[in-house]
């Protein structure tokens, strides 16, 4: 094979090499955290759901009023060959096929307006979006997915079709941009992305909303199915990625240690992964404190990166007997389970601090697990 010698006349240019450069930099197109659903912290089920709250795979949140009961669950059913290892599943345990108008369910997601600025929204050159996921469910029918601008209140939705029940399938839908409304550039909650599961004629009794308008209530779920209308009812979804651009390109698959990184910037604990906060947990935290005062013994926890927020802090006993509680173990001649406040001194930063009740001018020992949330 010849040679080609390197001239003026052939050599790549440099801002080709400098584009090739910052492609290689760019950690992540997938705006979705955790997509492959590998990540959950707070356990993997959660029985007896018919409310809102973050319940097992981390950063996806459970809104629902009057929609059934469910069994969340981190599954490992999962469209063969892909290289996926989890999914999300919903398991109706009990039925509601009578809907009141003003039933609603559905999967989120939250995100940051600082990492959306360069989406350009507000401008002539907004960047369209395209959502790529997997999906099956026992229900066949229609399903709406919904971009919901919560700083603005303004929304879009867009309707998919399960053809083949209890079947993976792969769904890609694009969103267009929004060139009159900026996104605040901050950590605050800015957008919300939707996955509808029920939805009451408050919700359906519009035209399904497909561009960015303020939004109206009966024009955001039309079609949707019911999917709490039976207990043989399941719905599994995996691989979620949202883009830039009108092209849905392969997963991104991050490293573990990576994916949970970014999940812990919302929501860290020192349980064991799977093992729901609360629940008995062999293992926990040991530290001395010493003690200046009465009611004035404070320590400090470490924590893994910085949060999005000064986060919110549970403390549980060490043989976790006061879940409820907010309590911290420790020994002070004999172990008790002492009363902890609830993050006086907070640093989103830097660790999350409490005190504890004890006598003055002495050193005790610590045991406890925690949890710290800065969700949006």
């Amino acid at each position: 094979m010849a040679l080609t010698r390197l001239t003026s006349a052939n050599a790549i240019p440099d801002d080709s090499i400098a584009n090739v450069k910052m492609a290689n930099i760019v950690q992540s197109k997938n705006i979705i955290i955790n997509g492959d659903m590998q990540i959950a912290q707070r356990g993997t089920s959660a029985a007896s759901v018919t409310g809102d709250g973050y319940k097992t795979v981390d950063r996806f949140i459970n809104e629902m009023s009057s929609a059934g009961t469910w069994t969340l669950s981190q599954d490992t059913d999962v469209p063969s060959g892909y290289g996926f290892s989890s999914s999300l599943k919903y398991d109706c345990t009990t039925a509601n096929g009578s809907l009141s108008a003003g039933s609603w369910g559905f999967i989120s997601q939250r995100f940051e307006g600082q990492n959306l600025q360069y989406l350009n929204y507000g401008t002539s050159s907004a960047q369209k979006l395209t959502l790529s996921f997997w999906v099956k469910s026992v229900k066949t029918g229609t399903y709406i997915v919904e971009m919901v601008s919560f700083a603005t209140t303004k929304s879009q939705s867009q309707s998919y079709t399960i053809s083949s029940a209890s079947t993976w399938e792969k769904k890609t839908i694009t969103f267009t941009g929004d060139t009159a409304t900026a996104i605040a550039n901050s950590s605050a909650r800015s957008f919300n992305l939707n996955f509808w599961l029920v939805a009451g004629t408050t919700y359906t009794s519009g035209t399904l909303n497909t561009s960015y308008n303020t939004t109206t209530n009966a024009n955001r779920a039309v079609g949707q199915v019911n999917l709490a209308d039976s207990t043989s009812n399941n719905f599994w979804i995996t691989g979620i990625q949202l883009e830039a651009g009108d092209t849905a390109s392969e997963f991104e698959f991050l490293p573990y240690d990576v994916n949970l990184l970014r999940c812990q910037r919302y929501f860290q604990c020192s349980f064991e992964q799977g093992v729901t906060p609360g629940n008995n947990e062999a293992n926990y935290l040991m530290q001395d404190c010493s003690c200046y005062a009465s009611n004035s013994c404070y320590f400090g926890t470490p924590l893994f990166c910085e949060m999005r927020a000064d986060p919110t802090c549970v403390y549980y006993t060490g043989n976790n007997s006061s879940s409820s509680g907010n309590k911290i173990t420790y020994y002070n001649g004999s172990w008790t389970n002492g009363t902890a406040a609830n993050a006086v001194l907070t640093d989103k930063y830097v660790s999350a601090s409490a005190s504890i009740s004890s006598s003055a001018n002495q050193s005790i020992l610590l045991q406890y697990n925690y949890t710290f949330d800065s969700e949006l």
